[in-house]
């Protein structure tokens, strides 16, 4: 079986397992990262979301083996080592931007890699970038809301 070194929150991790694994079962099964959540297991609801090299890339259809060196940030990794959240984080927070959580994750990442390349995105913007993710307890308002604080806070 192949082993693989992953850069995953800013630390090394050795994964032994077959080429076609998806990132989201290495990061859920072999290291107990459970931030990227299954939802559809087709690319398409975003609960999946992790960053890849600072970009949303939904995670339960990418195979490890095309991973390489590229550097996989998580929702745990967004927090600081003095367990400080993330400004997008912390946005959320105040605008209750979650009812359920499940597509919590998919959001914040997502989030996070839109204000990474555009730091004062508009109403359209947001909905665009947030259009594959899904929210099914309708806390859109709260999360476009939510948005808009981040890239006041950046």
């Amino acid at each position: 079986m192949p082993t693989y070194h992953l850069n995953i929150n800013g630390s090394q991790k050795k994964v032994e397992t077959e080429a076609d694994t998806p990132l989201l079962h290495v990061l859920s099964d072999y290291l107990e990262l459970n931030a990227p959540t299954y939802g559809c297991g087709l690319s398409q609801c975003g609960s999946c979301t992790v960053l890849v090299n600072g970009t949303a890339t939904t995670s339960c259809m990418l195979p490890v083996s095309s991973i390489g060196k590229s550097e996989i940030t998580t929702l745990e990794g967004l927090v600081s080592d003095n367990g400080k959240l993330h400004a997008v984080q912390r946005a959320f927070v105040k605008e209750q931007a979650a009812q359920c959580g499940y597509c919590l994750n998919g959001m914040v990442m997502t989030t996070i890699s839109l204000l990474n390349k555009n730091p004062s995105p508009d109403d359209v913007e947001i909905r665009n970038a947030l259009e594959g993710n899904i929210c099914r307890c309708g806390s859109h308002t709260r999360i476009i809301r939510a948005v808009k604080t981040a890239a006041k806070s950046l």
